[in-house]
């Protein structure tokens, strides 16, 4: 990740229920954008449209356009960097507390 800029944009994009489920969808393969539209029938092709950008724009999906077809695909690379940087950091903090207090109660 090359600044704290570029991890607001994936927190920003991951914050929204809607856009994990596309990056869910994602996950398994790339989808066309009309897919994804037809996935999410309660909404319009224009809000599809607007949480595939701040995917997007946040590095999450990389669009290529193949004729007249438009497909994204996952890039997981931003969400591995936002682990490294703070899950498994908080989570080894976690698993010494864990730790620390067994031996406690073993004591």
């Amino acid at each position: 990740m090359s600044n704290e800029s570029d991890s607001d944009l994936i927190f920003k994009a991951l914050a929204h229920r809607r856009r994990r489920e596309i990056l869910d969808m994602l996950k398994d393969a790339p989808r066309t954008t009309g897919t994804l539209c037809e996935a999410f029938p309660d909404m319009d092709r224009c809000t599809v449209m607007q949480h595939l950008k701040v995917l997007e724009e946040a590095d999450l999906v990389i669009a290529r356009k193949d004729g007249r077809e438009r497909w994204n695909h996952l890039n997981s690379l931003p969400i591995k960097q936002i682990h490294d940087r703070w899950i498994s950091a908080y989570a080894g903090h976690a698993l010494t507390i864990l730790d620390q207090l067994k031996s406690d109660l073993e004591s």
